[in-house]
């Protein structure tokens, strides 16, 4: 077995699919309006799928909000440079850091992941 792709509920895959896009510097690999598709320089796959009743996660967890249930952990070679450029990828920096070797951000649809060193 091996493992080659995660897939992620979404409310707006073409807009993540982009997002994945540009922060991994390639191209989607598929663009439709139900379901996208990027293929990371280190392998894996992101499929984005269409959910229409997607509710934005919340992280960390509240009660009674929607629970981020998984996140892509993204490994850098420098942490301040790569969390700048996924800011200027349209990203956003979580108010919460609970380390220091890592940088959690939130993507358009509101799924965090996290950059951490090498």
């Amino acid at each position: 077995m091996r493992l080659t792709s995660v897939t992620v509920g979404t409310s707006q895959p073409r807009v993540l699919a982009s997002f994945y896009a540009r922060l991994f510097g390639v191209e989607p690999s598929a663009l439709q309006d139900d379901w996208a598709q990027v293929r990371t320089p280190g392998g894996m796959t992101v499929n984005l799928e269409r959910e229409r009743e997607f509710r934005r996660p919340v992280w960390p967890s509240e009660p009674g909000a929607p629970v981020a249930t998984q996140h892509l952990d993204i490994e850098v070679d420098d942490l301040t440079e790569a969390a700048a450029h996924a800011v200027a990828c349209g990203a956003v920096l979580a108010p919460v850091q609970p380390q220091d070797d890592v940088r959690v951000l939130f993507d358009p649809d509101g799924h965090p992941f996290c950059l951490f060193l090498g």
